[in-house]
C-alpha cells in the first residue's frame, strides 16, 4: 500500500510517499513562494523521482489543520482532486498530531505549537506511551500565557516544536526554564512523512474517507468570516 501525503498548514510545503516497508521519498520546501505556486510542482517532481504514476498511489492524505487557512485549502483541494481523478480514498491528519509524531518516542510531554498570531497558539498535548502517541489534551486555540501556566504545574519535561515554538521561544523559556526543550530544526517544521505514516496506520485500520468528506479543520474562524459576520450583525441591527 502506497500513501502520498502533503502538508501545507504553514509556510512549509512538503510532500512524501511511503509504503509498508519504507519512506520512498520526501520533499520539503521552506521558502516564501505561495503554496499555489509550489505544491503541484513538488508533487509532480516527487512522483517522477520515485518513478511512480498517480495510479500507483493507494491512499491520498493531507494535513487538515489547524494552521494557515489559505495553505490548508490548497493542500486539501489538491489531495481531493487527485483522489477524485484516481478514484482512491483519502485520509485527513491533524497538523498538530503530525508535528508531535515528528518527535518519536520522546520522554515527557510533546507540545506542538502553531502560531495563531497575537500570542495565541493552536496546540494540543501529547505523550508517547508504549510506542504509541497519545493525546492527553485536545486541540484548541489558546493564549500562550494560559497554556504556559497550565504546563508550569506539570513536573515532566516538555518538548516543543512548530512555528509557534520558534516565535515564542523566549517567552516559553522565561516561564518554564529548564523544563522546556525545543525540537531540532529538522523536526520543528511540518513533515509530510509524518502525515503519511499516520495516514498509513489509519488506512490499515479501515479509517479512510471519500474525497468529498475531506475538509480543513480551522478551529477558529478566518478573518474574512469574522468580518462578514460582523457586517451581517451590524446590518441586522440597522434593520431592527
Amino acid at each position: 500500500m502506497k500513501v502520498l501525503a502533503v502538508d501545507t498548514s504553514s509556510i512549509v510545503a512538503t510532500c512524501a510517499i511511503l509504503d509498508e516497508n519504507k519512506l520512498i521519498g520526501e520533499y520539503i520546501l521552506n521558502h516564501k513562494k505561495t503554496h499555489s505556486q509550489k505544491l503541484m510542482p513538488i508533487v509532480k517532481e516527487i512522483m517522477e523521482s520515485c518513478e511512480l504514476k498517480p495510479e500507483d498511489i493507494d491512499i491520498f492524505a493531507a494535513s487538515v489543520g489547524p494552521g494557515s487557512f489559505t495553505g490548508l485549502r490548497i493542500g486539501v483541494a489538491t489531495i481531493k482532486s487527485l483522489a477524485q481523478i484516481m478514484d482512491k480514498p483519502v485520509v485527513g491528519i491533524s497538523a498538530l498530531e503530525a508535528l508531535a509524531f515528528n518527535v518519536p518516542l520522546a520522554e515527557g510531554l510533546v507540545v506542538p505549537l502553531i502560531d495563531a498570531r497575537r500570542e495565541n497558539v493552536y496546540s494540543a498535548i501529547y505523550k508517547w506511551d508504549l510506542g504509541k502517541l497519545t493525546k492527553i489534551e485536545d486541540e484548541r486555540v489558546i493564549k500562550l500565557e494560559e497554556l504556559l501556566n497550565t504546563l508550569n504545574n506539570r513536573d515532566e519535561r516538555i518538548i516543543f516544536n512548530g512555528d509557534g515554538a520558534t516565535a515564542y521561544k523566549e517567552k516559553i523559556i522565561n516561564c518554564l526554564g529548564n523544563k522546556a526543550i525545543f525540537a531540532p530544526k529538522a523536526v520543528n517544521m511540518p513533515r509530510a512523512s509524518s502525515v503519511a505514516e499516520l495516514a498509513f496506520m489509519k488506512a490499515k485500520n479501515g479509517e479512510v474517507q471519500h474525497y468529498l468528506e475531506l475538509v480543513p479543520n480551522y478551529i477558529k474562524k478566518s478573518q474574512a468570516q469574522r468580518e462578514y459576520e460582523k457586517r451581517v450583525k451590524v446590518c441586522g441591527k440597522k434593520d431592527a
